[in-house]
C-alpha cells in the first residue's frame, strides 16, 4: 500500500473520533488503532510523550467468512449506518422487499456528510446485517441481496 495513503488514513484516525480502521485493497490489509485518553497503556518506545499511539499493521488477508445466501452489500467507507433519510422517515429497505440496481438501501454519514448507498444489483433483501445509528467500517458487510 502506498505510503501516502497509510499517512492519510493515520491522519483520518487521529482527527475523528474512531479508535480503529481496518482497511483492505487486494492483497494487503491495513489496521491502524488509536489509544483513546485516559487509557492506560505502557510509554512509547521512542521515549517522546504523546498522548496518542498509532499501530500499523499489514498483513495478507484471511479467507473471509462471506454468507452463501446472496450478494453482499459492503460498506465503502468508515461512517455511522443508517436506514432511513431522516428519523421520522420510512426506511429505504425491509427484508423482504424488491430491490433493483441503483435504488437506495442505506446511508452511510462521515464526516457530516451523508453518503447514500444505492444497490449494485437487483434482487430481494435478504437480511440486513447492521442496526440502525451503529458505527461501520470500511467493508463491513451491510445487507445481503438475493
Amino acid at each position: 500500500m502506498d505510503l501516502r495513503k497509510l499517512k492519510t488514513l493515520i491522519e483520518l484516525v487521529e482527527n475523528s473520533g474512531i479508535a480503529e480502521l481496518e482497511v483492505s485493497e487486494g492483497e494487503e490489509r491495513v489496521r491502524i488503532t488509536r489509544s483513546m485518553p485516559g487509557a492506560r497503556q505502557p510509554p512509547p518506545n521512542g521515549g517522546a510523550a504523546a498522548g496518542l499511539s498509532n499501530e500499523v499493521t499489514v498483513s495478507q488477508p484471511a479467507a473471509a467468512a462471506a454468507p452463501s445466501e446472496g450478494h453482499v452489500v459492503k460498506a465503502p467507507m468508515v461512517g455511522t449506518f443508517y436506514r432511513a433519510a431522516a428519523p421520522e422517515s420510512a426506511s429505504f429497505v425491509e427484508v423482504g422487499d424488491a430491490v433493483q440496481a441503483g435504488d437506495p438501501l442505506c446511508i452511510i454519514e462521515a464526516m457530516k456528510l451523508m453518503n447514500e448507498i444505492e444497490a449494485d444489483q437487483a434482487g430481494t433483501i435478504k437480511a440486513i446485517l447492521v442496526e440502525n445509528g451503529q458505527a461501520v467500517e470500511y467493508g463491513q458487510p451491510l445487507i445481503i441481496i438475493g
